[in-house]
């Protein structure tokens, strides 16, 4: 073979490798990002005119499933109670690729495409018959889910269930909420029109606020503060820390105070118990700077702070279900950090987040991978896949949450009577932190879980920019929440 031969030959095994690695890139490495690009038109055709699997709730409840019509797209994505299951779900819509929720995370199952349902399609084309995608069994209560959205009813907010030893959620509610069925509609016009309207401003309802708006935490964050102080082995129920009527914030003029009296302890000082049941602010801010940054920060973190939380779907199945990160301020100034340990200032977390804070504390200090799907059925019923619970991390000792559960069993029976419930031992932390222009607002939380002698859910309630302490706004919800879930 002469020079030249062996230059072409070697240009034409070149172009090989490279069509070969490209086709690569494209078929597998960039096929799920191309699938899902909006401007991929065979692709949307593809998809609308497969019959995708349906979502249902953990009683075989219908949340969305395809219905046959006489377009060119063959079926029509139908979501019943839309609006109550839209956290969850997501849309499915002729022009916007699925992009949130169930509809995205698990959208290569519910189209037949997942790598898992192979078999399936071969039936499929070896038999003439139409490819249907798997079903997406979820954990969600419908009755839990329902309570929680009536309970919210106009507000803006959010709530979260947790079941305490598997970190499934049982109820997952936004408010205001959205109706995927107008987006789910093939007259391409109408969805567009709607999708402009629902995603237009900073308070769109698309935005699930349990999941992907940060809130400052208020005194839900002093549960995260006190197991810090616990785990030191220097703190027990009964240690006095100062407190006060009021506290200053180092180098600074501006005085902390507290909202009730009983938070002002004895003398300065306040047994740790009390201040968790009277939402001591002076106690807390002061607790926090004498364990420093480093120690409450780690604790956050333990928690959950500071990651990205997943809590459905994988890159191989769709677009994965994340949890904005929780935040909580790196290396801050003593003031900065008084505030950052009652919840305000630059420590923010949303309602998911503050849910896994009472998870694990109910749960004996294991944080649970949270949850929302059990198991995926090909058409057949036959098992694709089923969830297992996940530790996340050991955050605390046993000790130190039979300690929180103390005092947060305190909250309710010294502090908030009215979120008692017959019969039934609960343990609670209200917060309500201050927002807006001069303070002028308030962001109503509670988080909780009962029952406290045998924990079986977690609860956490955000009630954004209300006018009412946390306790008023929140504490109903959670209540009614809980009384739903146990009676079952």
């Amino acid at each position: 073979m002469n020079k030249y031969l062996r230059q072409l030959f070697t240009a034409v095994v070149a172009l090989f490798v490279i069509l070969g690695l490209s086709s690569t890139i494209i078929m597998a490495v960039r096929a799920n990002a191309l699938n899902n690009d909006p401007r991929n038109a065979r692709s949307l055709y593809h998809q609308l005119g497969a019959y995708r699997g349906a979502i249902l709730a953990s009683d075989g409840t219908v949340m969305a499933k395809s219905e046959p019509v006489n377009d060119a797209f063959k079926y029509l994505r139908t979501y019943s109670n839309g609006p109550l299951y839209a956290p969850v779900t997501g849309f499915f819509s002729i022009n916007q690729t699925a992009d949130r929720g169930l509809e995205a995370s698990r959208s290569m199952l519910l189209n037949g495409e997942a790598d898992s349902l192979i078999w399936q399609r071969a039936k499929a084309m070896l038999t003439g018959t139409t490819n249907q995608g798997a079903s997406i069994e979820t954990s969600i209560d419908p009755k839990l889910q329902q309570v929680a959205y009536d309970q919210l009813g106009t507000r803006d907010g959010a709530a979260v269930a947790i079941e305490v030893n598997t970190g499934r959620i049982l109820a997952m509610v936004s408010t205001p909420s959205y109706d995927p069925n107008k987006l789910a509609t093939h007259d391409a016009k109408a969805a567009s029109q709607a999708y402009n309207e629902l995603s237009a401003g900073q308070n769109s309802p698309l935005i699930n606020r349990a999941t992907s708006q940060l809130y400052p935490p208020g005194s839900t964050f002093k549960t995260i503060v006190a197991s810090a102080a616990l785990e030191t082995g220097d703190y027990q129920t009964d240690t006095k820390i100062p407190a006060g009527s009021s506290y200053t914030l180092p180098g600074t003029a501006t005085q902390l105070p507290n909202a009730e009296a009983q938070a002002d302890g004895v003398n300065g000082q306040i047994s740790l118990q009390e201040a968790v049941a009277w939402s001591s602010n002076t106690a807390f801010a002061q607790l926090g700077v004498k364990l420093g940054a480093s120690k409450v920060s780690d604790m956050a973190t333990k928690l959950g702070f500071g990651s990205t939380i997943t809590i459905d779907g994988t890159e191989s199945t769709g677009t994965p279900m994340t949890a904005t990160a929780s935040t909580f301020p790196s290396d801050p100034t003593d003031d900065k950090l008084a505030l950052a340990s009652i919840g305000q200032g630059d420590t923010t977390a949303t309602p998911l987040q503050m849910a896994m804070v009472a998870q694990a504390i109910a749960n004996k200090g294991k944080l649970m991978q949270p949850t929302l799907v059990d198991r995926v059925r090909a058409a057949d019923l036959t098992v694709l896949s089923q969830t297992k619970p996940q530790t996340m991390a050991n955050a605390f000792s046993k000790d130190s949450a039979d300690k929180l559960t103390t005092m947060m069993e305190s909250v309710v029976t010294e502090a908030n009577p009215q979120l008692a419930i017959d019969g039934i031992k609960v343990a609670a932390k209200t917060g309500t932190a201050q927002i807006g222009t001069d303070n002028s607002a308030i962001d109503g939380w509670v988080i909780g879980f009962a029952p406290a002698d045998n924990p079986q859910i977690a609860v956490a309630v955000l009630v954004h920019n209300t006018d009412v302490y946390g306790s008023l706004a929140a504490g109903p919800i959670m209540r009614a929440m809980m009384q739903e879930a146990l009676q079952q």
